[in-house]
């Protein structure tokens, strides 16, 4: 029986294995989680405003009820082309008479991975989680602080590169400070808290249209969000980052930075042997094979892959079809037919800002405000995978809007965390006397409260 293999179970290799659903075939779907990830709703695990089951489902689950495919969760190492074998970390080797690779793409730093520590990117489960334990942890050393210069780092969040998902993390973080943790401290007020968007470019949103971008600048800017265009990122650390702009070399001392600035190709990429694009994508042929071998396929975001002369973007639903035209393709060959090429039909485009702010794009309509946003919410309930994280997430959501609160404001630490008790307590002695003691236990020269 024909044995196909499929790497990574994002959108476009879901899809595939969907659409060989009823193909006297065996796959074998192979992915170093064991869940299927609907990320354009990341951030909101990142900024507490969803659980991580809402927006994921273990992908066992999803597929228990398709019986030609087998799921392995494993990580891959290297695609020997040559044998027609796919090689994984753990010394294990997975044979294939067809390929389709979809392992996506992760962080670019633009040649400074050094700055990878102090500003993590998004795009799995464990980013958000990280992510959103520095933003709520910031707020907490805040309020241990003493002196003005030491606490207005913690309360500087910054935010690198302007597309959808550095939009949607910039208005979503301003409101949870305004609006989420407005009341909950005694020392500090959070809705003094600065977000500084900061992008290379001249706009925000720069694959939108102008006024699409000028619109979703106007509305980050009435949530609270300083917005910095033409900016140059030059350096960043634990204590802040240092950029070029317009008005010269400038410094910003933020104690918490988030990166979405660019995005590279999944490296498995380069073991295939054939062109790359400069972001390292594999330069497909049009029915998404690569050259020299019709056997392997590659789809989504590690694709360079044209329609109709265009670049196909790198978002869900190109990767989708992406999938599934490979999958059909597949089909063809066995059958000894030509497979089709690949022709992408592009839905729009959506980018949330905040609380009833977004811009829209579907077609030759573009709209903004409260009814982009309605149109956001609904289609990303649509796409959600299962009844239950619909649910879920149409649950927390109407929570959310009504009450402003943010139920998944939990984060993992212990009195022994480093983070916690040595980043908010220094040099604070330098002004002891000045300060009214906290009202945890210790005055400040005592060293951190015991509980």
């Amino acid at each position: 029986m024909t044995h196909i293999v499929i790497l990574g179970c994002g959108f476009g290799g879901l899809a595939a294995v969907r659409e060989l659903s009823r193909a006297d075939v065996r796959i074998t779907l192979i992915d170093r989680s064991n869940h299927h990830l609907f990320q354009p709703l990341l951030y909101q695990v990142a900024t507490a405003g969803l659980s991580a089951p809402a927006i994921a489902a273990p992908i066992r689950h999803i597929l228990a009820r398709q019986p030609n495919v087998t799921t392995l969760m494993a990580c891959v190492s290297d695609i020997d082309v040559g044998r027609r074998m796919v090689l994984l970390k753990d010394g294990g080797a997975v044979t294939y008479d067809y390929l389709i690779v979809a392992t996506g793409s992760t962080h670019s730093y633009f040649g400074h991975d050094e700055w990878a520590e102090a500003a993590p990117g998004l795009k799995t489960l464990g980013d958000a989680f990280e992510i959103r334990r520095r933003i709520l942890l910031a707020f907490e050393h805040a309020e241990r602080e003493v002196l003005d210069d030491l606490r207005t780092p913690w309360l500087t969040f910054a935010v690198i590169g302007a597309g959808a998902t550095g939009v949607e993390m910039a208005g979503t973080m301003s409101e949870v400070a305004r609006h989420t943790l407005a009341d909950e401290f005694r020392r500090i007020d959070p809705r003094k808290a600065r977000v500084v968007l900061i992008e290379g470019n001249d706009r925000v949103l720069g694959s939108y249209p102008e006024d699409l971008s000028a619109k979703a600048q106007r509305q980050l800017e009435a949530l609270g969000v300083e917005v910095r265009t033409g900016c140059k990122v030059t350096a960043i650390d634990e204590t802040g980052i240092s950029f070029t702009g317009p008005s010269g070399d400038e410094r910003l001392p933020a104690r918490t930075v988030i990166w979405s600035a660019g995005v590279a190709a999944s490296p498995i990429g380069k073991s295939l042997g054939v062109p790359l694009d400069r972001a390292g994508r594999v330069i497909v042929q049009p029915d998404l094979s690569i050259p020299g071998h019709p056997e392997i396929f590659v789809i989504g975001d590690l694709a360079a892959a044209k329609s109709d002369g265009k670049p196909v973007p790198g978002v869900s639903p190109a990767a989708k079809q992406m999938g599934r035209v490979a999958a059909r393709n597949i089909l063809s060959q066995r059958r000894g037919l030509p497979g089709q090429a690949f022709r992408y039909r592009d839905y729009g485009a959506l980018a949330t800002i905040g609380r009833k702010s977004a811009v829209a794009q579907v077609g030759r309509f573009k709209f903004s405000g409260l009814s982009a946003w309605l149109f956001w919410l609904f289609v990303h309930v649509y796409f959600l995978i299962g009844f239950r994280n619909r649910m879920m997430v149409m649950t927390d959501w109407a929570f959310a809007y009504f009450t402003f609160q943010r139920n998944a404001r939990v984060v993992a630490s212990t009195e022994d965390d480093p983070e916690v008790l040595e980043g908010g307590w220094t040099h604070r002695h330098a002004r002891a006397a000045e300060e009214p003691a906290p009202e945890v236990g210790h005055a400040p020269e005592a060293g951190p409260a015991q509980p």
